[in-house]
């Protein structure tokens, strides 16, 4: 019997290792470690894929929902909606802002957030909402953009889970007022260490992630407020500017794959299938 390895980096090596080891080499040689070229590069080329008008590299998935959320306005003593069944720095990410989380439970069908329960969950000192795009799968975006905008509430994606994952022929990342991508190793899209970014298409969210993920500096020495050290280093942007080039195609043969359980699993009584 063959063992398929549910994660097989090795396989995503292979066929691009030439390239990786080459622009890891040309890091090493020009020593602009932080915030260089492939940084910034790889910062338009992520912004162009999600459709946004900015993207932000830091240093993790977990910084990134972090930094999108002080960016946003949470701060101590907020609350943020969000989802049980997501992976635990979501919620880190909220209470390291100094927020609140608060549950909303999902819809069976889709495993997303159920938008019908989010009114219920609203008090007046909720600041967000974090729907979580699990595994590649949209969550239902216009209804919750609604409830948001109705109440004065930012939207903060959790799409540490979903590049490339489209919403009614957009891309994620660029339906709520920021988003937050992963760029752990296992993902679609995986650096070669620990990586992430923050999309938005707001410019004043944009510069606070910048100056945020910088210990609260747009210029050196001078700090403005205080924030992290999450700079995006340059060796996960050469590679993950390489992999960026690939991800289509990568997400085309997902899909396919996805098709063919659903299509196996169908039949099975006891398998809810999203």
């Amino acid at each position: 019997m063959t063992k398929i390895k549910l994660v097989d980096l090795h396989s995503q090596y292979e066929p691009l290792k030439e390239e990786i080891l080459a622009e890891i080499s040309n890091v090493l040689e020009g020593m602009q470690l932080f915030l260089g070229e492939n940084t910034f590069r790889l910062e338009e080329e992520f912004a162009e894929f999600c459709q946004t008008r900015y993207a932000i590299g830091v240093g993790s998935g977990t910084d990134a929902l972090y930094l999108a959320m002080r960016a946003c306005g949470v701060v101590p003593g907020d609350e943020v909606i969000t989802v049980p069944n997501t992976f635990f720095a979501t919620v880190e990410a909220i209470v390291m802002a100094g927020a609140k989380p608060l549950f909303v439970d999902i819809d069976p069908e889709t495993n997303n957030m159920d938008p019908g329960l989010i009114e219920a969950a609203i008090t007046p000192r909720t600041r967000a909402i974090v729907p979580v795009h699990l595994y590649g799968q949209p969550a239902d975006m216009k209804p919750i953009l609604k409830i948001a905008r109705k109440h004065g509430l930012r939207v903060i994606e959790d799409a540490c889970q979903a590049h490339g994952a489209e919403y009614d022929g957009r891309r994620v990342g660029g339906i709520g007022d920021a988003a937050a991508f992963s760029f752990y190793c296992a993902k679609n899209l995986g650096a070669y260490g620990e990586a992430g970014m923050v999309v938005t298409n707001d410019r004043e969210v944009a510069t606070a992630v910048q100056m945020l993920r910088n210990h609260g500096s747009s210029e050196r020495y001078h700090h403005a407020t205080y924030g992290v050290n999450s700079r995006m280093d340059e060796i996960q942007a050469a590679v993950l500017r390489i992999k960026l080039l690939h991800l289509d195609e990568s997400n085309t043969r997902r899909r396919a794959w996805a098709f063919e359980y659903n299509r196996s699993l169908a039949e099975l009584p006891e398998v809810t299938l999203p």
